[in-house]
């Protein structure tokens, strides 16, 4: 407002961070309540969540049902945007924790969400008809964000970011989840899963981290024993963590067949 003169809706491509949130399981959800309990607990699932958005200088492109949209570095430029973005989205599964406990005293349903983040070239700018127009963005980067917060599920974590977003981020403790390929690309990217500020990290979190990496290495370099080995060794202190049961599955599939020379270790997922 100060400097109208140094912005425009106009459209333009730029290096951005979109982010993507969902609710888990919303039809269950929706089915328990009537409409306007349903109004209501979107809304403040909706209010603290924008809130938080806001506080780390994100913009919110829109709601879409139980879905939130938002991205970084537009229209006010925003060098820190990844790790704004990614503040923000722990930010967001810290708040969801807190919902979780008040929303069944109140007779509401608890919730969980997805998260998906990602970075890149974008296209963004004032889009629509000429009956409505939105402020939006656009491009493969986009779609990818979407892509890995569909992804949570499968991997049985809460945040995704991709490769770009995980790319010069400082102070945040993150593991790599997979190399993925998905629907529609042919090119693999690295998924990760952002656990905490560093500064927050415990000498046990810091070792979980450092053991679990230490069997994604063996399973790329397809030292099958090993990788079982130790992702059995994982498994055992937490039993539940679906991610573990998944590479442990993959490792009895792979160590029978004759794999290519060039076997990256990347996942092809064929659902969006």
């Amino acid at each position: 407002l100060q400097n109208p003169e140094a912005y425009s809706f106009s459209g333009e491509s730029r290096e951005m961070t979109v982010l993507f949130a969902d609710i888990r399981d919303f039809t269950s959800v929706s089915e328990a309540l009537t409409a306007t309990e349903l109004k209501q607990l979107l809304n403040e699932f909706f209010t603290p969540v924008t809130g938080i958005i806001f506080e780390h200088n994100g913009t919110v492109d829109k709601y879409v049902g139980d879905m939130i949209m938002a991205f970084w570095g537009a229209p006010l430029e925003d060098r820190n945007h990844r790790a704004n973005a990614v503040s923000a989205a722990l930010r967001i599964l810290a708040e969801v924790e807190r919902l979780r406990v008040e929303f069944p005293l109140r007779g509401f349903p608890a919730i969980n969400i997805g998260i998906g983040v990602n970075t890149g070239m974008m296209n963004v700018g004032d889009m629509g008809s000429v009956y409505r127009r939105a402020y939006t963005v656009l491009g493969d980067a986009v779609n990818l964000g979407s892509r890995l917060e569909g992804l949570t599920k499968f991997y049985g974590v809460k945040l995704l970011i991709g490769e770009e977003t995980h790319h010069t981020l400082e102070g945040i403790l993150c593991r790599l989840v997979d190399k993925v390929k998905v629907k529609g690309k042919d090119h693999a990217v690295r998924a990760y899963e952002p656990l905490c500020a560093m500064a927050e990290a415990t000498p046990q979190l810091l070792a979980d981290v450092s053991q679990y990496h230490a069997a994604l290495d063996s399973y790329f370099a397809q030292r099958w024993d090993e990788a079982q080995e130790r992702f059995e060794a994982l498994h055992a202190i937490a039993p539940h963590a679906l991610l573990y049961g998944i590479y442990l599955e993959r490792i009895a599939d792979l160590r029978v067949l004759d794999l290519p020379p060039d076997w990256d270790g990347s996942f092809q997922h064929l659902s969006k």
